[in-house]
């Protein structure tokens, strides 16, 4: 049939006007109307006979509508495997539909494949498309994400760290390698320093720039870092209020990181850089009833993320339904295999039923994860410690502190760990640059995680002989958490130990008046009166106590004592208040960012507050 149609003559001046096309094709594209470019690509595509930069239009249409491989089976039938660009759309094209290998084949010819030929050829150049820069970054980039899907984290890096070198304005690298946080802070530092701003950005423009970036990396430094003259206008932009949300987030300042995100959240509600950190901020203050709508909105609005199901698993986590939250945390994880504040969570919901095993098999996959991030490392060490595994706790624990050096609850563990070395002087060192970074920093979270934090170094104080700071410390936690019975019992042995025998005979009974089974109090208060009766000194020394059947938890009055009596650990009966019986631990409330969504990111961080000595911390975590 088509033989009968003849080609009529045209003069010169009705000859067709390709660019008029071009530009339709454009438009189009432009509108998100993308059947109408691939319609009018096509015939374009004829009318020029198969000019290159038609064919890539065609093959752009072919791939904005899914058409995956019919755009491949195009660039190869029309030979423009050699242009760099169209070389990328290839490559683009197989990524899309989970053909990783064969994505890498094309960005990376072997010898063992058709395409090492094409690429020792010579480039095909086709000037209406080409853009040396761009398609270089973006073709490292494009590796960089075939690595990270493929769990090669290291390679992963790589790219993306050559991708942001070849065009410094990249942001998308920049966001790959720290909102996933694959790079230490040294690291980061580094590659920040090695931009090659200069070639494309003025003085101005490189302040900028350099502002906008350094608002991303080292989310450990001080929220309040002045911002250059040129860059003062950003103060108001969400972008860099929530990034400033995010390192007050992990300066442990969770109320004035939740105030901020609520204010970024009033003018965008959809803000996904901002969510992450939002729904953290939720579960660390333990706003149920705020999470709960949240993930509702989420579900319904973007079910295939995997932000609004990682939201559904804290939230049934935060009611202490951990099952639950395991199955949606298992889906978002599936969603996006590289979150790794869902792996953190999924380690919390674990934790929380004492399955050290599956909790630690989560936290060293965050750990994978996250190089740069210190919660999977302050989480292995708490499980470690949980298991009596001392000496690996206190390795994770350090790992922590180099990446998150003012972190107060790392520090708080890393006491714990001395202490039941009966590194007393260390154990003090540590808790008390704890207390000092809690007290500078104005950091407003649970009172009664800070309450552990001071009765221990209370305890640490005891056991150095410095019972007026052990006073102190003891009455400065009871200011925080006033109705624990374990602080009570804990001020009263030290009020003993100072003589003032009235003053601990009340403080006994006042913690018996809090919980009257507490084995503790009742056997100090007996002793102290039988002394005070005879007006002889109670103990002498902290070495000198008297045996007490004491338990590994002391009871909080907001505590259901049947939740208690599962994790009692019994004194020894040769010598009950041996430090190695009386020490135990309890999972702290997790910080769960990230920053790691398009995110965590999500990534929640409290203390395990190990018990230290014959008086044992009142924990509230679950």
């Amino acid at each position: 049939m088509a033989e009968d149609f003849e080609c009529m003559p045209t003069s010169p001046q009705e000859s067709v006007d390709l660019e008029k096309f071009r530009r339709i094709v454009r438009n189009y594209i432009e509108r998100h109307h993308y059947k109408a470019a691939v319609f009018w690509a096509d015939k374009v595509v004829n009318l020029s006979n198969g000019a290159p930069v038609d064919v890539y239009w065609l093959a752009q249409s072919y791939f904005l509508t899914k058409q995956f491989h019919r755009a491949i089976l195009l660039i190869n039938s029309y030979k423009l495997n050699r242009n760099p660009t169209c070389q990328y759309l290839v490559a683009l094209c197989y990524f899309e539909v989970g053909e990783f290998q064969s994505a890498l084949e094309v960005l990376e010819p072997t010898e063992n494949n058709n395409l090492s030929r094409l690429k020792a050829e010579e480039p095909l150049s086709v000037p209406e498309i080409d853009d040396t820069m761009s398609v270089e970054c973006s073709l490292h980039l494009l590796k960089g994400y075939i690595y990270e899907a493929s769990d090669n984290r290291a390679l992963a890096a790589k790219s993306f760290r050559a991708a942001i070198q070849a065009d410094p304005l990249c942001y998308e690298a920049v966001h790959a390698l720290t909102q996933h946080h694959m790079l230490t802070v040294k690291e980061e530092k580094e590659l920040l320093a090695s931009l090659p701003l200069s070639k494309i950005c003025n003085e101005p423009e490189t302040a900028v720039v350099m502002a906008v970036y350094e608002t991303r990396v080292n989310k450990y430094s001080s929220p309040n870092q002045p911002l250059p003259k040129p860059a003062e206008p950003l103060v108001s932009n969400a972008d860099f209020i929530t990034a400033q949300a995010e390192k007050l987030y992990y300066n442990c300042n969770f109320a004035q990181c939740h105030r901020l995100t609520q204010e970024v959240l009033k003018k965008d509600p959809y803000h996904t850089g901002c969510l992450p950190i939002h729904i953290s901020c939720l579960v660390e203050l333990k706003q149920s009833n705020s999470l709960f709508l949240l993930a509702h909105k989420l579900v319904d609005l973007y079910p295939e993320t995997a932000l609004a199901w990682f939201a559904v698993g804290c939230y049934y986590y935060l009611i202490g339904k951990n099952e639950q939250a395991r199955r949606y945390l298992s889906k978002a994880t599936a969603l996006d295999r590289v979150f790794g504040p869902a792996w953190i969570a999924y380690g919390h919901s674990f934790a929380a039923e004492n399955e050290h095993d599956q909790a630690m098999a989560a936290y060293f996959k965050a750990a994978q994860l996250m190089r740069g991030c210190h919660l999977p490392q302050l989480y292995l060490g708490m499980e470690y410690g949980l298991t009596n595994n001392p000496k690996f706790a206190e390795k994770f624990f350090k790992e922590a502190l180099d990446i998150a050096p003012e972190d107060p609850f790392v520090l708080h563990e890393l006491g714990v760990v001395a202490f039941s070395n009966q590194e007393y002087e260390s154990a003090e060192d540590y808790m008390r640059r704890a207390v000092t970074l809690v007290e500078e920093s104005g950091v407003v979270v649970v009172p009664e995680k800070w309450a552990v934090l001071l009765n221990n170094l209370a305890h640490t104080c005891r056991k150095l002989q410095k019972y007026e700071e052990a006073l102190h410390f003891h009455q400065q936690a009871l200011w925080l958490c006033p109705g624990v019975s374990s602080t009570y019992s804990a001020l009263g042995l030290v009020q003993s130990l100072l003589g003032d025998y009235e003053a601990a005979v009340v403080s006994l009974h006042k913690a018996l008046s809090l919980h009257r089974d507490d084995t503790t109090a009742t056997t100090l208060l007996t002793t102290v009166m039988d002394r005070l009766m005879s007006q002889a000194p109670a103990f002498q020394g902290d070495d000198n106590l008297p045996s007490l059947d004491l338990p590994s938890e002391l009871v909080s009055t907001e505590t259901n004592t049947s939740d208690l009596t599962s994790d009692i650990t019994p004194a020894s009966a040769d010598d009950p208040l041996s430090d190695t019986n009386l020490l135990g631990s309890s999972i702290g409330q997790p910080v769960m960012h990230s920053s790691d969504i398009d995110n965590t990111s999500l990534t929640p961080s409290q203390s395990s507050a190990l018990i230290i000595e014959d008086m044992v911390m009142d924990d509230q975590s679950p």
